[in-house]
């Protein structure tokens, strides 16, 4: 199903520990154009509920989640 969804951009923040995919986040989503996605690769639990919280606050996009053994993808979208 991730097929449907055109990535931009692949980010890799396997291993960190929370705060940091968040942190990493915010400094990523500046070299994305408006309208562009990136696949983010996690496998901090806490991201399920930090992404979310940081799209909602950052005026940008969660489009899907997924999760595969320990690895967490989420799409999010640039949309400011």
């Amino acid at each position: 199903m991730s097929d449907a969804i055109q990535v931009d951009k692949v980010l890799d923040f396997k291993g960190l520990p929370c705060p940091m995919p968040i942190v990493k986040m915010s400094q990523e989503i500046n070299n994305l154009k408006v309208g562009q996605v990136a696949e983010v690769h996690t496998t901090d639990p806490g991201s399920l509920s930090d992404f979310p919280a940081w799209a909602a606050t950052s005026g940008n996009q969660i489009l899907k989640t997924e999760q595969a053994d320990k690895v967490i993808k989420i799409y999010v979208k640039r949309l400011k």
